[in-house]
């Protein structure tokens, strides 16, 4: 991760996760009534090695979901994530996705999938760093970069399709706890 990467990410943290904002629609935020369902994938589905695992806790009045794993490069891999479908969802004027979070202070990932993302290794990401304690971070929709040039450079809320919460493109320890996603 270059400097630049690194302060960017830094400066957006900071100033979203200390503003509010007046409208928000909560995804989820992993009680036990909640009805989104959330999929596990690795690169194994693909012939990488990483392996992890996702769940759900509950710890006293607190519910959040739980990506754990080693993530490696080795065999062409490096991913692990955690993952729904949004297409039945009303994505209108959504401007970005806010996140409650919390890892062992290591670069994270949202990816998201529009229509226009046919290929399975095509998608959107906007990294976010997880420290140890919780924090609220926004993610415009403008900070989603494109894996490929094949793609639009921008999203259009109406089109996204999938969301998921990745540790990817670097060996390391995956440790990210989420309690609660939306959109803004």
């Amino acid at each position: 991760m270059n400097i630049k990467s690194i302060i960017q990410t830094l400066l957006c943290s900071l100033l979203f996760s200390t503003s509010s904002w007046a409208e928000h629609m909560l995804l989820d935020d992993f009680s036990e009534t909640s009805t989104i369902r959330w999929d596990y994938f690795s690169d194994q589905v693909m012939g990488g090695v990483s392996v992890g695992n996702f769940q759900i806790i509950t710890k006293d009045t607190e519910s959040y979901a739980q990506l754990l794993g080693d993530v490696s490069t080795e065999n062409n891999g490096g991913f692990i994530q955690f993952r729904t479908n949004l297409k039945d969802l009303n994505k209108e004027n959504i401007e970005g996705i806010y996140i409650r979070v919390r890892g062992n202070n290591q670069k994270y990932f949202v990816h998201l999938r529009t229509r226009g993302t046919l290929l399975p290794w095509q998608y959107y990401q906007a990294e976010f760093l997880a420290m140890d304690e919780w924090q609220l971070v926004k993610l415009p929709l403008e900070s989603f970069v494109a894996s490929s040039g094949w793609l639009k450079k921008n999203i259009a809320s109406t089109s996204i399709k999938t969301l998921g919460m990745v540790a990817f493109g670097r060996d390391h320890i995956a440790d990210l706890s989420v309690s609660e996603i939306g959109f803004y």
